[in-house]
């Protein structure tokens, strides 16, 4: 069993599961009982995304590596908020019973906040799927 971090709108995978949304918003222009079946979510999960001000934030300057270094420290410091630790943990736990998914949109997950949401799942002792690359 094992929890996938995956991008929002690709195809699923064999064996992934429940695809979790974890956005601030869901897509625009798609309907929302057509989310699952165009590969975007099952459940939306806005909880795990970074808040409204920081999003703002991230997409108003392309990302240097000092601008990376301080999205990945205020979207940590959001999560340690007691109701989304307490999401991370139940979401560690979960992987060690069923396959699931988390993502997002955006293209490169290696500036996406998903890439540190995967770090953090780790962090609290997920059983994650290797990164597919």
């Amino acid at each position: 069993m094992a929890i996938r971090v995956v991008r929002l709108g690709a195809a699923r995978s064999p064996d992934e599961g429940l695809r979790l949304g974890t956005v601030r918003r869901p897509p625009r222009g798609v309907r929302k009982e057509n989310y699952a079946g165009q590969d975007y979510f099952d459940v939306w999960l806005p909880e795990l995304a970074p808040g409204a001000k920081l999003v703002s934030w991230a997409l108003s300057t392309p990302f240097t590596d000092l601008r990376w270094a301080r999205y990945v420290k205020s979207y940590r410091r959001e999560m340690r908020a007691p109701d989304r630790r307490r999401l991370l943990e139940l979401l560690a736990r979960l992987s060690h019973r069923t396959n699931f998914s988390v993502g997002c949109y955006c293209a490169r997950e290696d500036r996406c906040h998903r890439s540190i949401l995967r770090a953090l799942l780790a962090e609290h002792g997920a059983d994650l799927a290797p990164d597919r690359g």
